[in-house]
Parts: C-alpha cells; sequence; structure tokens
C-alpha cells in the first residue's frame, strides 16, 4: 500500500513538473533578430580590416537591430523596428514563428532613422504586397509616413496601416503590453521612443537609441530594477571609436559610459543589461574580443541574433 501511495504521489509531482514546462514554452518570448546599428555589419562602403572580416565570412554578418515578440498563446507574433534587413529577419522569425500558425500582428517603429523604418519598403506591393499589416508609430513618425514617397504609397495601397501610440500609454495585446516611452535622440524628422514590454511573468525594456543617459529624466539604474530585461543603446563603446571624426555629434551613451554609470548596483541587476545596436566599428560585435570579454566579466551581457529571453 505504501508503495502504491508513493507511485501516485511522484505520478502526480511528474505531472505538475511537466504542466509547468508546458506552460513555460508557451509563454509569450523576446527573440533578437538583428543586433547591428542601422547599417548592420559590416558596413557598406567599409573596407577596413574590421569590415574584411565580415565581409569575407558571412557567418559574421549582424543585421541592424531588430526583435521579434512571439506569442504562443495568442499565435501571433510582432516586429519591433523595420530595419533593411527585413527579408532575412521575417524569414528568421518565421523559422520560429511559422506563418500557418502565428499571424504577424504588427509592426512597433521607434523612430525615423534609416535602420528602423526602411524595411517597411518590403510590405509594398513591387515586394511582399502585404495587406493591412498594422505599424505602431507615434504622431510625428505617422506624419512622416504620411506626407513622403514610398512610404505614403505603402498607406495608400493599404500595404500598411497605422496605429497610434501615446507617450506612456500601453498597447493591450492579449497577454501582453507595449508602451512606448519618449527618449531625447536626434528627431530630424519623428520623435524617438523606446519600449517597455510586458509579459505574464517578466518584462524588458527596449532603447536602441539615446543620446546620452545624463540627457534623459529618468534614472537607468531605478529602471533596471523594475524589469527582468534591458536591451540598451551600446552603438559605441568608447571614445575615438570614429577615427577623424567629432564623436559629440553623433552621441550616443559609450558602452564604457553605461558600465561606469551601472557599475555599483548589484550583479542580478548588472545580469539584466544586454547591450544592442552596435555600430560596425564596435569590438562587441567580435565575440572574443578583449572589450567582450571585459563586459562579461563585469556581469553584462550582450545580445546576439537568435537570443530568447522568456516573458
Amino acid at each position: 500500500m505504501k508503495k502504491i501511495f508513493i507511485l501516485l504521489f511522484l505520478s502526480s509531482l511528474g505531472g505538475a513538473i511537466s504542466n509547468t514546462h508546458a506552460e513555460e514554452s508557451e509563454a509569450p518570448y523576446i527573440y533578437v533578430l538583428g543586433v547591428g546599428q542601422d547599417a548592420g555589419y559590416p558596413q557598406a562602403g567599409c573596407y577596413q580590416p574590421h569590415c574584411l572580416l565580415g565581409w569575407r565570412e558571412p557567418s559574421l554578418r549582424r543585421g541592424a537591430t531588430s526583435l521579434g515578440l512571439i506569442d504562443p498563446l495568442a499565435n501571433r507574433k510582432y516586429l519591433f523596428e523595420a530595419t533593411p534587413d527585413l527579408p532575412s529577419q521575417l524569414f528568421a522569425l518565421e523559422q520560429q514563428a511559422p506563418s500557418d500558425r502565428y499571424s504577424l500582428a504588427g509592426v512597433f517603429v521607434t523612430h525615423a532613422h534609416i535602420g528602423h523604418y526602411a524595411g517597411l519598403m518590403f510590405f509594398g506591393h513591387e515586394a511582399m504586397g502585404a495587406d493591412k499589416i498594422a505599424v505602431y508609430s507615434m504622431p510625428r513618425m505617422q506624419s512622416f509616413l504620411k506626407t513622403n514617397g514610398p512610404w505614403s504609397q505603402l498607406l495608400r495601397y493599404q500595404n500598411i496601416v497605422l496605429k497610434h501610440l501615446q507617450n506612456q500609454h500601453a498597447v493591450e495585446l492579449d497577454s501582453l503590453n507595449v508602451t512606448p516611452f519618449l527618449v531625447p535622440h536626434r528627431d530630424e524628422f519623428s520623435e524617438t521612443v523606446g519600449y517597455r514590454i510586458d509579459g505574464p511573468n517578466k518584462s524588458a525594456i527596449f532603447i536602441p537609441d539615446i543620446d546620452k543617459w545624463s540627457k534623459w529624466s529618468v534614472d537607468l539604474s531605478e529602471l533596471l530594477r523594475s524589469v527582468d530585461y534591458a536591451l540598451i543603446d551600446a552603438t559605441f563603446f568608447g571614445d575615438g571609436e570614429l577615427p577623424g571624426r567629432d564623436m559629440s555629434k553623433v552621441p550616443h551613451p559609450l558602452v564604457t559610459e553605461s558600465m561606469s554609470l551601472l557599475d555599483k548596483l548589484l550583479p542580478e541587476q548588472k545580469n539584466k543589461v544586454w547591450f544592442i545596436h552596435m555600430n560596425h566599428t564596435n569590438p562587441l560585435l567580435q565575440a572574443d574580443s578583449q572589450e567582450s570579454q571585459l563586459v562579461r566579466a563585469k556581469g553584462y551581457n550582450i545580445a546576439v541574433e537568435g537570443l530568447r529571453l522568456p516573458l
């Protein structure tokens, strides 16, 4: 009788574990599709030694920064950023979340720099001929798309439809919430936002572009404490990375600056950071570089394509 009781107990425990694993496997998740700055790696027209590595070895190439957001419970998938690498990134998303189950329910755009919206052109009638793909964007970004070709043609042919976003107002997507928030950046054509993504269990912030943390009214350390993942601007690793150019003209928080700002945090807080949006000059694109080893030794992470972050 005792043996039977133990067997029944273990059987029920196994079922509970199995159900837990099933629930985890069905949870929404972020899937990283690209980690480079707007022009990707290697960059067009760059034939310096650091770029020749990528031209000569295709496996080292990296697409512009983009995220997939996949919701197995709702059978929907989303893109964050429409990059010039959208064709290959859509294929990578298709492999993760096939269209025979998951519908592409929308694209969230941060701002009007080429690596973040130019890929919308592939939804046009010369390419996919898409039907009413929802593009979530802020007011100035929407005005830019409406009044400039070829983007205005996408709207006229209803390849895309615009979904209005407001600063700090959440968009409800079944079990997910996506909230845009304004950040300081070079806003020639549109405002710039980051996104907070809240899932059933975990949350993330995505800030691929910002001028400097000191220009923002939000304390990055405090923000880190409120989320589980922070995918943040790592365009340049350090000063002098662009020889012959004044780097103050292209302001971004240097990775060295971000680490200095956050180095007093506890290890579990620093481990939330995933550096992303790396310029072709950034040594973090090379996994074995001294700079990459330093970042990891300090307790931070470097985003790679194929990274999966459960929500």
